[in-house]
């Protein structure tokens, strides 16, 4: 008796033994399955990890026994068995030379098991495989089909590079066997060996195009696949293919569009679908970027498209492979209005994937046709109502890329009225939407207000810090609407005052304009006068302050806000104090430093405060684009003229991939010029320096530079921290005032609120607009030198052509050189790539761009620009900004 046959059966009767003995002698050995189910069984009784892994190392080790044995008649057996111990995760690396063995008998049975073990326990990696090359080149080459097909599968799962250039013939000639079956395998296999050496390609084109005259769907399928890999892999077979194969291609699609029912292939009353699919890919890959072999698949296409039933989802898959491939060729137009039009269609469908894979595709048609995708904004919007979370930011993301001049005011009408009612895991893309399309699309500031104050009522918590900084900048620079501004904010503040941004924004307007609520001045037509008291505001205030206990930015813009209201208000100027002085406890050193000093300017500098305490100039547009850019790291391509980077800015950056350092948000009391270069000697500390200092709007007084502080002002000088502001990488003292060289002055003891654009009169007297412009140094630091020339168009005087020229100055070579450039929003500016990245050392070369300048206010505003130039120095990072305001006069 063998060691692992079964126990012999109870000596009951002599009928059960010779009826067991029948059945061994009938089972041969690959068909005998019962150890491989008892392992099976014990193994799924075992009730701990422990118990299951004893079970495996007891049948490890017999197997071990019967390889060192060199058991025959059992080893189809215990392959069997390390094939299910291999799937549960234990190693079995040392029953591969025995898949080698069983692969090279001779029996079928032997020889499937072989290599089935071969494909499950061992990969291209090992070096074992390369002793089986000769065995699959004899079984590629046998008589009998079966044994082919073993090979061709074993090798299309574990071929190797080498594997592949040997045995490459072999597969290729049964490319053009009768069998279909081997056919099919052979086309499999060789999606793998192309794939492992590409430059074997072009032995299988000849073959692949020729196959397509089959009727065999099994062999149509694996050969379109064979030929949409070889179009990936060479570009000498994609050509081919293009001359060969498309003729091929459309008939395989008509013929199965118009066929009759076909049973074996039929699935929800379609002809083999998945056939439809890859062949409708490989015309895509052909099609791409060649207008005779789109010309050729127009009309197939547009047939599938308008014959394909919709209402099934083999019908959908089949729609949607079909638009994708009109959008991806040089279709004509009308059959792209076609794609898009069934896109629509899947819109309206109830099944989720099916608008989400409509919504994802028609985002990719709007850089083909967005005229066709307009056309479905109704649908496309109440996808943004959407229950499903996916679909609604699909939706709106889609959205977003519809918005343009004449339809932004309808959508974002939609937006608004749907973010009351959103949920709030959504309100937070919502708002950014908003906000981003009012700030991208807004002409008129009026509108840009109204959408903003709306946002900020629904969900100020939700806007971020640069949006709501961006719209105090602009009710800064809009004096006419300052009025408006204030009293809108107000109303909201009292009907919600749970929003976060809001608040802030109320508050600061508050301050700011607190005698614009008041007394109702700059009304507009649109609006109602509305009865506000002095002690109105302060009420708004106070209650601000007392609701946003936690926040320590929002309490500390009410006691400014208070601060000068008590300036605006000298009624309520003891009810500010005694608000303030609530503070002084306070358990933030901020908030309680802020109060005692504050206090102190209530208290005692009644003298100063007024002047102290005057509504802020206008805040610089230009600097604040800069920062935000800068804050966000935007980057532009080399090869476009740059978008916006800001609500109605110009910011232009035309070099490229050199993204500029972030820059910190910018402070509200501080939103112009901290990164601007100013005229300093010495560190100021004048008496009448507070106001520079508190504002940090640029203030200069030169003719004080160096004297104690006077002891009246101690207080201010601790508060407000008086210093002068560094002067950035070298920039020269007088590159942002003035003419280089010159240095703006005022009267002694007379602070000068100098303009941040430098204050040009705009009464200044404009020449001929045919004179000749000097040519200007616009901007020199130790480093570079940068000078513009000038050129007008005859009758176009608010158009103007810049020619700069940046020469370096060190004995180094400057790389990734890239300027940038921002402008007030009356200006408009576009950047011309710069002629290099790279500038040459000691001024042996230059780099040149061309800048083109249109100032919609010619003659009433003057030309304004801050710049940033930013570079490379032996690898390391540099970055340089300042001011222009040296332009000669009539630009």
């Amino acid at each position: 008796r063998r060691r692992d046959s079964p126990p012999p059966p109870p000596q009951d009767s002599v009928e059960r033994i010779v009826e067991d003995a029948a059945m061994d002698l009938s089972l041969n050995p690959f068909s005998s399955g019962t150890r491989l189910r008892d392992m099976i069984r014990a193994i799924r009784a075992s009730k701990t990890a422990a118990e299951e892994r004893a079970v495996v190392r007891r049948e490890c080790a017999a197997i071990r026994a019967a390889i060192s044995d060199n058991d025959q008649d059992y080893r189809h057996r215990n392959m069997a068995k390390l094939m299910f111990i291999h799937m549960l995760g234990y190693p079995t690396h040392f029953g591969q030379m025995e898949c080698l063995k069983l692969i090279a008998a001779s029996g079928f049975p032997e020889k499937r098991i072989g290599y089935l073990g071969l494909t499950l326990l061992l990969d291209e990696r090992q070096e074992v495989l390369m002793l089986v090359t000769n065995s699959l080149k004899q079984d590629l080459n046998h008589s009998n089909q079966f044994i082919v097909g073993l090979a061709l599968c074993a090798l299309g799962n574990i071929c190797s590079a080498e594997m592949a250039r040997d045995l490459a013939p072999e597969v290729e000639r049964l490319l053009q066997t009768r069998d279909p079956n081997t056919k099919k395998k052979a086309a499999l296999c060789s999606i793998r060996i192309v794939r492992k050496v590409p430059d074997l390609a072009e032995n299988f084109m000849g073959s692949a195009a020729s196959l397509l005259k089959e009727k065999h769907h099994g062999v149509l399928i694996s050969v379109v696949q064979l030929c949409t890999e070889l179009c990936k892999a060479s570009r000498e077979a994609l050509e081919y293919l293009r001359k060969h194969s498309v003729e091929g291609l459309v008939r395989i699609l008509r013929d199965v569009s118009n066929s009759s029912y076909a049973p074996e292939y039929d699935i929800a009353g379609i002809t083999d679908p998945f056939l439809h699919i890859r062949v409708l890919r490989l015309m895509r890959t052909l099609g791409q970027g060649d207008a005779d072999c789109s010309e050729h698949v127009n009309d197939i296409l547009a047939q599938v498209a308008t014959k394909t039933e919709s209402n099934k989802n083999a019908g959908n898959a089949i729609l949607y492979e079909c638009v994708e491939t009109i959008m991806g060729i040089e279709a004509t137009s009308g059959l792209r209005v076609l794609a898009i039009n069934i896109l629509g269609r899947f819109l309206s469908n109830r099944d989720n994937n099916i608008r989400y894979v409509a919504l994802n595709m028609l985002m990719k048609a709007m850089a083909v046709d967005t005229l066709a995708v307009q056309r479905h904004r109704v649908t496309i919007l109440e996808c943004v109502k959407d229950a499903d979370v996916s679909i609604r930011k699909r939706a709106l993301e889609l959205v977003y890329l519809l918005v343009n001049d004449t339809n932004v005011k309808p959508l974002t009408k939609e937006l608004v009225d749907y973010l009351e009612v959103s949920d709030d895991d959504f309100k937070e893309d919502l708002t950014a939407k908003i906000c981003s399309i009012v700030e991208k699309f807004s002409q008129d500031k009026l509108w840009y207000l109204d959408q903003m104050f709306k946002v900020l009522t629904l969900t100020g918590n939700f806007v971020k810090d640069d949006v709501w900084h961006a719209l105090i900048v602009l009710i800064s620079n809009a004096p006419e609407l300052q009025g408006y501004s204030v009293r809108s904010l107000y109303k909201a503040l009292q009907a919600s005052g749970t929003q976060e941004s809001l608040v802030r924004v109320a508050v600061w307007c508050i301050g700011e304009y607190g005698e614009m609520l008041v007394n109702n001045i700059s009304m507009l037509d649109v609006e109602e006068p509305i009865t506000v008291t002095e002690s109105d505001a302060v009420d708004a205030l106070e209650l601000a302050l007392k609701r946003y206990s936690v926040d320590v930015t929002t309490r500390a813009m009410c006691l400014v806000a208070l601060l000068k209201l008590s300036s605006r208000f000298p009624q309520t100027s003891k009810r500010i104090q005694a608000i303030v002085v609530q503070n002084k406890g306070n358990t933030v050193l901020e908030l309680q430093q802020r109060s005692i000093e504050f206090n102190s300017i209530i208290q005692r500098h009644q003298s100063i405060k007024s002047s102290l305490l005057e509504r802020m100039p206008v805040l610089d547009e230009a600097s604040y684009l800069l920062k935000r850019a800068a804050s966000s790291q935007a980057t532009v391509s080399l090869t476009k003229s740059a978008p916006s980077a800001a609500s109605g800015g110009s910011l232009k950056v035309p070099n490229g991939a050199v993204k500029p350092p972030p820059a910190p948000l910018a402070d509200l009391l501080d939103l112009s010029s901290d990164d601007a270069p100013v005229t300093t000697s010495a560190p100021s500390t004048a008496p009448n320096d507070f106001l520079q200092d508190l504002l940090g709007i640029g203030l200069i007084d030169t003719s004080t530079a160096g004297g104690a502080p006077s002891a009246s002002t101690d207080i201010l000088m601790d508060l407000l921290s008086i210093g002068s502001y560094p002067v950035q990488n070298g920039l020269p003292a007088t590159s942002n005032i003035g003419s280089p060289g010159q240095v703006t002055k005022h009267a002694p003891g007379t602070p000068q609120v100098i303009d941040l654009l430098d204050g040009l009169s705009p009464s200044t007297p404009l020449p001929d607009v045919n004179a000749a412009y000097p040519s200007i140094t616009a901007f020199q630091s130790a480093t570079l030198k940068m000078t513009f020339n000038f050129k007008k168009q005859p009758g176009k005087p608010q158009e103007t052509t810049m020619h700069a020229s940046f020469t370096n100055l060190t004995s180094v070579t400057l790389t990734n050189f890239m300027f940038q450039a921002a402008v007030p929003k009356f200006i408009q500016l576009r950047l011309d790539p710069a002629s290099s990245s790279t500038l040459p050392a000691s001024g042996n070369g230059s780099i040149t761009q061309s800048l083109s300048v249109t100032n919609n206010q010619h003659g009433q505003k003057p030309l304004a620009m801050r710049i940033r130039i930013s570079y490379k120095v032996n690898g390391e990072d540099r970055l340089e900004q300042g001011q222009i305001s040296n332009f000669p006069a009539g630009l």
